[in-house]
């Protein structure tokens, strides 16, 4: 009986998109370029070289001598192997989805249980210093000060986040206590001995690892590109249909008991769907403090969006962790980034907001902010011609080795 009810189900919601798309045609082609635009201006060529070098790295075996120098960090703090630290690191990085990619990668190489995988995916998988810079501080708000306020609070709750679920798992953590003390001490000798075993292990020349490199880097960001369009798309004929107001009474609702301003309901609902989009149109409403603003988009860079998660469902499908722990890690991050959004609010941002912002900052934290907005626009100008090149190249290749 489950499987016909989720049959109907998923059958149901593909002929609503389907007449949806029929009905509005014009709408939904300028939301799918919409979200075109966005992925391959700043999306792909931001995500692509940590997506080739985290492949290069795990096959040179430079992921084996992080796992065994960073071992006694990463076990204590978040109850994972060493290795875990090259995941949480790329995905502060670059943002979503590298955690998810290198977690997956990982735990078929072996390097992670499936329960520390789990443990790994739920805090890796964060939001890049370039999108809440770039986009959302400078490109919405138009604001930098605001986007230490939110870096500050997306990063700390996040390693709260991994805290918490060093817990999960309750039978592996015992066997893996017991494991823990029997390994051999701390050795840079035996991580260069080990990183050496794994590039051998490859046994492959140097030109076929780097084509395997960007041809796995590019199929992982096409299959992204494809969800960002596709939930560009859906939001919008939500919209249209009327749907999404409907669900956005509920949240008036819930935002009144909550004290925050009602109007943020509907972009709020949208950015559960997809953070670009809602943070965007939660920028755009008039509120009289900037306050509520800063914590639901804090909210939603932590919940990541539906449209995150779909594409950490797709990396993860292919190995055996399960998507239910990053799912309920996303909410505590959301959760946890909300009430530090609170705390700090004034410190971080009111107290430096004082400072007239054609003035001298003070601290190294104007010329940090300043570097993300360069980069972006950067990417913006650049990243169509960068996404054209790759995408060529790995038609190329792809033509080589079938011949």
């Amino acid at each position: 009986m489950k499987h016909i009810i989720k049959t109907f189900m998923y059958s149901g919601l593909t002929v609503f998109l389907t007449i949806s798309l029929i009905r509005y045609p014009d709408q939904a082609l300028e939301a799918g370029i919409r979200g075109l635009n966005m992925w391959w201006e700043v999306v792909f060529p931001s995500l692509l070289p940590f997506f080739i070098t985290a492949e290069l790295l795990l096959a040179f075996g430079v992921v084996k001598l992080i796992g065994i120098l960073f071992e006694p960090i990463m076990r204590p703090l978040f109850n994972v192997p060493g290795a875990g630290s090259f995941g949480w690191m790329m995905g502060m990085a670059s943002g979503y989805p590298t955690g998810a990619k290198i977690a997956a990668r990982l735990r078929e190489e072996k390097q992670l249980t499936k329960i520390e995988a789990e443990r790994l995916v739920s805090f890796t998988n964060n939001s890049s210093p370039l999108f809440i810079f770039g986009a959302i501080s400078a490109g919405f708000f138009h604001d930098l000060k605001l986007g230490t306020l939110l870096a500050f609070c997306h990063y700390t709750s996040n390693a709260i986040v991994g805290m918490c679920m060093r817990f999960y798992g309750k039978e592996e953590n015992r066997q893996k206590r017991m494991e823990w003390r029997g390994k051999p001490t701390y050795s840079i000798i035996r991580a260069f001995r080990e990183m050496h075993r794994t590039r051998m292990k490859e046994n492959k020349p140097l030109g076929e690892i780097l084509g395997d490199a960007v041809l796995n880097s590019i199929k992982t960001l096409v299959m992204v590109g494809g969800f960002i369009i596709l939930f560009s798309v859906l939001i919008k004929l939500l919209f249209l249909v009327g749907v999404s107001p409907a669900i956005a009474m509920f949240g008036e609702v819930l935002l009144k008991t909550l004290g925050l301003p009602e109007d943020l309901a509907l972009p709020f609902f949208s950015g559960l769907f997809e953070i670009t989009i809602g943070a965007n149109m939660i920028s755009q409403t008039t509120t009289d403090s900037l306050l509520p603003k800063a914590m639901l988009v804090s909210f939603i860079l932590g919940f990541n969006g539906l449209s995150i998660h779909a594409q950490v469902a797709s990396i993860l499908a292919k190995t055996d962790i399960r998507f239910a722990p990053y799912f309920f890690a996303r909410i505590l991050h959301g959760t946890f980034a909300v009430i530090l959004t609170f705390i700090l609010y004034k410190p971080l941002y009111l107290d430096r907001h004082t400072i007239e912002l054609n003035e001298i900052p003070v601290s190294q934290d104007g010329i940090t902010e300043n570097i993300w907005l360069t980069i972006f626009h950067y990417l913006k100008d650049f990243g169509p011609l960068i996404t054209i090149c790759f995408l060529a190249l790995s038609v190329m290749i792809l033509y080589k080795r079938s011949k």
